[in-house]
């Protein structure tokens, strides 16, 4: 079942016209989120990151979008589900229909989808380089838009050269992020992630991580330039989202990595979800 504007509906039954403005234009934004035992985890960034991403686009907010009320529509839906305590959330925020590249209006419609979350971390996880297209810095790559083209094609390119993920690049020849979530490079007790000036997206589990090894002083954060010839150089290095949490990576081109700091901040990672 779907949760369209607050109506659970049947996939089936949900249609877009031909004026739909996600379809044509991309003019869209979503949050994918995790439910983990009927909790909707870090439930509150994704909620300020999604408001944020409204006001970004100039997107109407209705009244009633409060924290409380997406959480308890986002578990309405998830109650109707079978068979599973994990699940993937999406919620899509669209502008309604109509307009050219300007909108008829600046109200919204909004989606939520919910499929059973099956997915569970890999021991081997093989990565490289998508050099093909960049993405472009700047603050509008910090959002989840639908314009997701560049994820799509480095995500046929992965997969047809066995790899399990890409890392993608910015004009500047500088790392981003992978296909699917952010990066963390480790060298030493110096742990590095692209900043957000880089055109990142503005993970949620990322901004976890930060704040979990900032309270570590053996570790020093920085957000800041990566370059690919450090991820080559590098002892460690994991991939973070929503889903996932932490994966990290044990192999990239000839290099292997070891994975200790990353499956210990998974743990602590775990801990958090079920204390916030």
């Amino acid at each position: 079942m779907l949760n369209f504007n607050g109506e659970l509906i049947a996939p089936d039954t949900f249609k877009v016209t031909s004026e739909n403005r996600a379809f044509k234009y991309g003019d869209s934004i979503f949050e994918t989120i995790k439910v983990q035992n009927n909790k909707v985890v870090f439930f509150e960034d994704h909620y300020f990151r999604l408001m944020a991403s409204m006001r970004m686009l100039r997107m109407k907010i209705p009244m009633e979008f409060t924290l409380e009320f997406l959480e308890q529509e986002i578990l309405k839906t998830v109650a109707i589900q079978e068979n599973s305590t994990s699940f993937r959330v999406r919620l899509t925020v669209f502008r309604k229909d109509g307009g050219l590249y300007t909108p008829k209006t600046n109200d919204i419609d909004y989606l939520i989808e919910v499929k059973e979350n099956t997915y569970q971390t890999k021991s081997v996880y093989r990565l490289d380089l998508f050099k093909d297209f960049y993405n472009y810095s700047g603050l509008l790559s910090t959002i989840k838009t639908n314009n997701r083209i560049l994820n799509t094609v480095a995500s046929v390119f992965a997969d047809e050269n066995d790899l399990d993920n890409c890392v993608l690049l910015n004009e500047r020849k500088g790392v981003v992020e992978v296909t699917n979530g952010n990066i963390f490079v480790i060298k030493d007790t110096i742990i590095k992630t692209p900043a957000l000036t880089e055109g990142c997206i503005k993970g949620v589990v990322r901004k976890k991580i930060i704040e979990t090894l900032e309270k570590h002083p053996e570790y020093t954060v920085e957000e800041t330039v990566i370059s690919p010839f450090e991820i080559q150089k590098a002892d460690e290095v994991f991939i973070t989202n929503a889903i996932v949490g932490i994966q990290p990576v044990t192999h990239y081109r000839k290099k292997s990595f070891k994975t200790e700091i990353g499956e210990k901040l998974q743990k602590n990672l775990q801990v958090l979800q079920f204390s916030s």
